[in-house]
């Protein structure tokens, strides 16, 4: 029987919600594999902020008001839990870590984590970051000696790939004191295998059985063993390290050194390290390609970084940013909405409960997406438009989540934008980013994180000493 054949068969629970039927769902069955950000916004705009989609068993409802989506993600957070396929599909890569477990082990895990992404912590790790970038931007652009020297026609550059070295690089000296360039390029490529399949099971309406010898598992099967094998060496190596060290008695303040000094098992650290490894540096990576384009796309907000950042003394901070360069923490926030990392949330829940006004059956299933809540013109005039001038005012944002929301919101956040400043910063203060002849934007590939398919080409320009400010 087809997967068309049996999505027409389904019977789902009725809740009083309107929705596509299964036959609309078997004719448009395709797309939604191949673009499920545009299906979503399609059902989004044709059957309104609550749309119920016919899966069997409970209800499967994709939220889109903001006080449905603070419901589940904050005020009956506790209701509401992961147990749902994307989660499960992820864990299969991840394991248990903090990006997919379920309380009580994500409590645990969580705590013992929480003090490598302290403000104080996070301070001292800010020149970390900064030589992550400094060394992909060297070896892919040249290095710094040669600033002295303008560049007339500049290099078309796949930004998407620079920030993938500069993602991963920055995760391993920021959170695990460790340089992965032996590691780079097979944890890149599992990274990113294992991205595309996690997404691929995340949305089989059928999922077949971890167990079943199909393509897609056997090829996670073998993503894995690759990132099995580098977080091991990693592992090793601090081990080691600390063996060698004066007092042998602690492994550090870095998230890895917490980990591994918590009494953990070794499978367990593995876990919270892929997660990271995942996690910290895709979403990054894809966000900063996207600020890169946008910034392309409109010189005078990237001039207006670029003299921001020159008028800055010092090191650019990796927290605290905001107070000190407004505009530029203004321009990472609106990338952020118009492409959240986090381009989907699901959760189930464990108890009935009442949702815009309905009640819901214990195990429905709730979508939200950042991308589509980003986009309501009643929160967000001209919604496709880029305005990071939207956030100079810095009060509390309604129906704004690029991280999440609730006491699941991401444990990197703060790490992630201040990221994000410091490699801008970094690239944009003797580099223009300008769009290559023939230009055509990339189309946003739904994976892990939401991600321009083909990459980023952009062309990037060396300026000369006479346009930089102090560093």
């Amino acid at each position: 029987m087809s997967v068309a054949t049996r999505l027409q068969a389904m019977q789902p629970t009725d809740v009083g919600v309107p929705g596509p039927t299964p036959r609309d769902m078997a004719r448009a069955f395709r797309s939604v594999r191949a673009d499920p950000l545009t299906f979503l916004g399609r059902v989004a705009e044709h059957y309104g902020d609550t749309v119920s989609f016919p899966v069997p068993g409970a209800p499967a409802l994709l939220l889109n008001d903001p006080a449905d989506v603070r419901h589940v993600l904050q005020t009956s957070a506790r209701s509401w839990g992961k147990d749902t396929v994307q989660y499960a599909a992820l864990a299969r890569v991840t394991g248990p870590g903090l990006l997919a477990s379920a309380e009580p082990s994500w409590i645990e895990h969580r705590r013992l984590a929480a003090p490598a992404f302290h403000h104080q912590r996070l301070e001292a790790v800010g020149e970390e970051v900064r030589a992550a970038a400094r060394t992909a931007i060297d070896a892919r652009l040249g290095p710094h000696r040669d600033r002295d020297r303008p560049t007339v026609g500049g290099e078309v550059v796949d930004v998407a790939s620079l920030t993938h070295t500069i993602g991963l690089d920055a995760v391993g000296r920021a959170l695990f004191s460790t340089d992965l360039s032996d590691h780079a390029q097979d944890l890149l490529r599992a990274t990113s295998e294992s991205a595309d399949l996690v997404v691929r099971l995340g949305r089989s309406i059928l999922p077949r059985a971890e167990w079943t010898p199909t393509r897609t598992n056997l090829r996670l099967r073998a993503a894995r063993r690759r990132l099995d094998t580098g977080a091991a060496a990693i592992i090793a190596e601090r081990r080691a390290r600390n063996a060698r060290s004066a007092t042998g008695t602690a492994h550090g303040d870095d998230l890895l050194g917490l980990l591994l000094d918590s009494g953990l098992r070794d499978d367990e650290v593995r876990d919270e390290l892929v997660t990271m490894v995942i996690a910290g540096h895709e979403t990054v990576a894809a966000a900063l390609a996207w600020t890169l384009m946008l910034l392309a796309e409109h010189p005078d907000a990237q001039e207006r970084v670029r003299a921001e950042l020159d008028a800055h003394a010092g090191p650019v901070p990796l927290v605290g940013n905001r107070d000190r360069l407004p505009w530029t923490r203004a321009v990472v926030d609106e990338a952020l909405r118009l492409y959240p990392p986090a381009w989907a949330i699901s959760r189930r829940s464990h108890r009935d409960d009442v949702v815009g006004g309905r009640t819901v059956p214990a195990g429905t299933l709730a979508i939200i997406s950042p991308w589509l809540v980003h986009r309501r013109p009643d929160l967000w005039p001209e919604p496709e438009s880029f305005r990071p001038e939207r956030f100079l005012d810095t009060g509390a944002r309604t129906g704004y989540l690029p991280f999440g929301q609730g006491p699941r919101l991401c444990i990197g956040r703060e790490f992630a934008l201040g990221e994000m400043v410091l490699v801008l910063a970094e690239l944009l203060r003797d580099h223009r980013i300008d769009l290559p002849a023939g230009w055509a934007r990339p189309v946003a590939q739904a994976k892990v994180a939401v991600h321009p398919r083909g990459g980023m080409p952009l062309v990037v320009r060396r300026l000369s000493t006479q346009s930089l400010g102090p560093r």
